[in-house]
């Protein structure tokens, strides 16, 4: 089978605006049963860029982000592990708005699946980045209120101390930091309110990857995060394709659940979610094989799985941009899409993808051969938009997948125009194809 990209389109990659304690906090307000909608921007949205300058921004930060997780993944194997903070993913593709206290004050937020805290530079500010909002000050909220030490989210964090109430220290794999008072305000979500959020209140804040934002949004698997906090512990999001101009959708709480499918039942794809005790904040999926054109590549059985130490395995990431395989498999798949795929391989490296082919300038499509990834229980086949990037003007058409060493992760580009739906107390995962920019 194959699937035929129209090249007059310059199809291109996605920008757009990952066991739980049994210490998750239920909310209060009524609104927030039912959940609530939030509007995500790529980071790079009001950027002048090309689409293939688009892809590049997006593509080194996403490999500096596989280097983090790399690097936690092997840390948290190694004998170091014991003797060292744990580190988490942190920065991320896209930004929500919202606003905290009472009166709410607006803040740009990085939406981060890759890990738990939630927090925003506060006053005092001993070392703070510069950002494009007022600094949040405490002492200005009718709402805040700080947590003390024997509270269950001071226990859940990492690192902490006790002195003036429960102070954190969370640390990110790219050495950034945040730095302070661990409290609870009332965070407003378009027109919900939602009190008694748990969220670092950042006094000392460092490092390069938070600039983009006030802060930083948790959506990880752990208690500190937003969804664990929800009443109903659930999240989805619809990354919209192509076009920056359009904003992508974030529901949390019931609200994720409920959306409206066209089409049969049997579209919707689920699959368990795997848990590290290693890296307890991502969301692990089982890979189990991959067929391109009608194949199944003979993929060693057990590539994809996750150690008993904690290494390999397969993340599902929104902030990372392509996927990466494990080096094995990918080299299986592309030595797959060059036999099956009709055109001459690109060696030029100008776009820095793995895999690029040439195509004639007076071509009206193009076929490509299909892409399913075969996980536990589901097995995905992808738009051929959703992996194969055609650029007519550079007459090069790229897979958007690369190499890793170890762990794997499933990207953003592969996930767009579909309903990505987190349940954490049924621990699935589940894949809705949708039409995001109409959601």
């Amino acid at each position: 089978m194959a699937w035929k990209i129209l090249v007059a389109l310059a199809i291109s990659v996605l920008f757009v605006a990952p066991s739980y304690s049994t210490s998750r906090r239920a909310l209060n307000h009524p609104a927030a049963e039912t959940g609530f909608r939030i509007t995500l921007k790529h980071i790079d949205s009001e950027k002048n860029f090309t689409k293939f300058e688009h892809l590049q921004h997006a593509m080194k930060r996403g490999q500096h982000r596989l280097q983090r997780l790399s690097r936690m993944s092997s840390l948290a194997a190694s004998e170091e592990s014991d003797v060292q903070s744990p580190v988490h993913a942190g920065s991320g593709e896209f930004l929500m708005e919202l606003s905290i206290g009472t009166p709410p004050e607006s803040y740009p937020a990085i939406m981060d699946t890759g890990s738990d805290l939630i927090w925003t530079q506060c006053k005092p500010c001993e070392q703070c980045f510069d950002q494009s909002t007022p600094i949040f000050d405490p002492k200005k909220s009718s709402s805040f209120s700080k947590l003390s030490c024997k509270s269950a989210l001071c226990e859940a964090l990492p690192t902490s101390s006790c002195s003036d109430g429960c102070e954190y220290l969370y640390a990110y794999g790219d050495y950034s930091s945040t730095q302070g008072v661990l409290g609870t305000e009332t965070f407003t979500f378009g027109k919900v309110a939602v009190p008694n959020i748990g969220f670092g209140c950042g006094e000392d804040n460092e490092g390069s990857g938070f600039t983009q934002g006030a802060g930083l949004v948790g959506l990880g698997r752990g208690p500190l995060s937003l969804v664990s906090q929800l009443s109903e512990p659930k999240f989805s999001y619809c990354l919209t394709s192509v076009d920056d101009s359009k904003t992508s959708t974030l529901l949390m709480g019931s609200l994720a659940s409920s959306v409206n499918t066209s089409g049969s039942s049997n579209a919707i794809k689920t699959t368990p979610l795997i848990k590290n005790p290693s890296q307890p904040s991502f969301y692990y999926l089982s890979l189990e094989g991959i067929t391109i054109g009608g194949t199944n590549l003979p993929i060693k059985k057990g590539t994809f799985a996750l150690n008993n130490d904690g290494s390999g395995g397969m993340i599902i990431d929104s902030g990372t941009t392509i996927t990466y395989l494990e080096q094995s498999a990918f080299d299986l798949v592309k030595k797959a899409f060059v036999s099956k795929t009709k055109l001459s391989v690109d060696n030029s490296g100008s776009t820095g993808l793995d895999l690029c082919f040439t195509f004639p300038s007076n071509a009206n499509d193009i076929e490509v051969p299909n892409l399913v990834f075969h996980f536990d229980g589901a097995d995905l086949e992808l738009p051929a938009e959703n992996y194969m990037i055609a650029d007519s003007s550079m007459g090069l058409m790229c897979l958007a997948m690369g190499s890793s060493s170890g762990m794997s992760i499933f990207g953003n580009t592969q996930q767009q125009n579909m309903v990505v739906l987190h349940d954490l107390d049924k621990e699935t995962l589940s894949f809705i194809p949708t039409q995001c920019d109409q959601l």
